[in-house]
């Protein structure tokens, strides 16, 4: 199996940090993209850790690169950086987001809303519009896919996340769109819905419902258990291949059976 080169924005931790690890071990090429905003967020420590473990690895390369996926000309860096050190970009995991919430539709705050579409959202439309014009001007666009992580929300209304619900069913609803308008490129796009994972956003999450941890999620999710982050970048790492252009348009619900 060719190495392949993959753009993961979100990569400093929880769910992006996972998919950077297994395409590492699949001896992928990975140009890892976070805000390192710091606390609450992921920090630049976390970033240099997650490409500190892949360059420990004989069977691949990880570059750390900051940018904000509200920065567009960023985002377009990190793009050129991978088509410089590696001649091409045969595919994106979109993964970098952020959680608002806590409180009905009519009392949450206007700045909540646009944060989570400022990011959620707007952000992976930006991914998509610097990205895909690199793999469809690379040497095999039939190869190329473009990945977004969505949410359970994408598909549930969530009690007291409202905002999020919204922004969730936007990032399906632009994958789509998306994905009609490659038709004939061989460039596919999809998206992948975790449900409860164990990562920060979740800790984040329990916060906002006033849970002393994230275990009570478990009950929401018919396997009856948290998921590990490196189930869901399983999920991830199979859209990012080749193989993976069978799920074209579509969501895959990596949610252990999520049933709000």
């Amino acid at each position: 199996m060719s190495a392949r080169v993959v753009l993961v924005t979100g990569a400093a931790r929880g769910i992006g940090a996972a998919t950077v690890r297994a395409l590492v071990a699949r001896g992928d090429r990975v140009v890892a993209v976070d805000g390192c905003a710091g606390p609450p967020f992921a920090t630049r420590a976390d970033l240099d850790a997650v490409v500190a473990a892949g360059a420990d690895e004989s069977t691949g390369q990880v570059i750390g690169h900051v940018a904000d996926v509200r920065d567009r000309a960023a985002l377009a860096a990190a793009v050129d950086l991978a088509i410089t050190r590696w001649g091409r970009l045969d595919a994106v995991v979109a993964a970098a987001a952020v959680i608002a919430g806590g409180r009905p539709l009519w009392e949450t705050p206007p700045a909540d809303l646009d944060l989570l579409w400022d990011v959620d959202v707007r952000g992976v439309w930006n991914t998509a519009a610097v990205a895909v014009p690199a793999m469809l001007a690379g040497p095999d666009p039939s190869g190329c896919r473009f990945v977004a992580i969505a949410s359970a929300a994408g598909a549930h209304g969530l009690h007291h996340l409202a905002a999020y619900t919204v922004a969730k069913h936007a990032v399906v609803g632009l994958v789509k769109g998306l994905a009609a308008d490659l038709v004939g490129t061989g460039v596919t796009a999809c998206a992948v819905s975790p449900g409860s994972t164990r990562t920060p956003m979740l800790d984040a999450t329990a916060t906002l419902y006033g849970l002393p941890d994230v275990e009570g999620f478990a009950e929401n999710q018919l396997v009856r258990r948290v998921l590990d982050p490196a189930e869901v970048a399983a999920a991830v790492v199979f859209c990012c291949s080749a193989e993976g252009g069978v799920v074209n348009g579509s969501v895959v619900h990596a949610d252990g059976g999520f049933a709000p």
